[in-house]
């Protein structure tokens, strides 16, 4: 059983949300430049220092993954039981449940719009992610004791996982988010970890 997050940092955790939930808003109902800094921090009740305690600037809290994100997300891949499949570990430390593998959805769908209906996002959205995978190539090489400098192996792992993700995540959302999400990922993770083994046809 992982352990319960600390006060301050579930407060963190919060806070990084509610402003990064508050920007996107704002961003769908005015555009990118439709609003400041300050709008963010009136919609989420707090002040413009907090705002700028989280993110340099309105971009970055559209995408929402910091410093603070790739961190937390490290810290609990190496919070993982050691003889846990490294798939699956990293299935645990991104979303545990339907409700925590819904908000990230809410989070990701939300962005890749923003990112799609907003062009001037994408190199932001594509540092971040790639930044995401460094992080957790990071953490899955101290966790296996590999170092990525001379062994592939968690570079592959990682980006095979993300990869894994992203494409469910996206064929779930385009055709008309039928099903559980957690289900569906589940069963995309066993195709990787099965050598991606053609599966029996699903019947519409």
């Amino acid at each position: 059983m992982d352990a319960p997050t600390p006060l301050r940092e579930r407060k963190r955790q919060e806070t990084r949300r509610a402003l990064g939930e508050a920007a996107r808003e704002l961003a769908l109902q005015h555009g990118v430049d439709g609003f400041t800094i300050d709008d963010i921090a009136r919609r989420a009740a707090t002040s413009p220092r907090t705002v700028f305690n989280y993110f340099d600037s309105k971009e970055a809290a559209i995408i929402g993954v910091d410093d603070d994100v790739i961190r937390e997300l490290g810290e609990r891949l190496l919070s993982r039981p050691a003889r846990e499949n490294p798939l699956t570990a990293l299935r645990k430390a991104l979303y545990d449940d339907d409700e925590d593998v819904a908000m990230v959805a809410q989070r990701w769908i939300s962005r890749l719009y923003l990112v799609r209906r907003f062009p001037s996002l994408l190199p932001r959205h594509l540092a971040a992610v790639q930044a995401v995978e460094d992080g957790l190539v990071v953490a899955l090489s101290a966790r296996l004791q590999r170092d990525p400098a001379v062994d592939p192996y968690p570079t592959v792992v990682v980006s095979a996982w993300i990869g894994t993700f992203r494409s469910t995540m996206a064929w779930w959302w385009n055709n008309g988010q039928q099903g559980s999400l957690a289900a569906h990922l589940d069963a995309a993770f066993d195709l990787l970890r099965t050598g991606l083994t053609q599966p029996r046809a699903v019947r519409s």
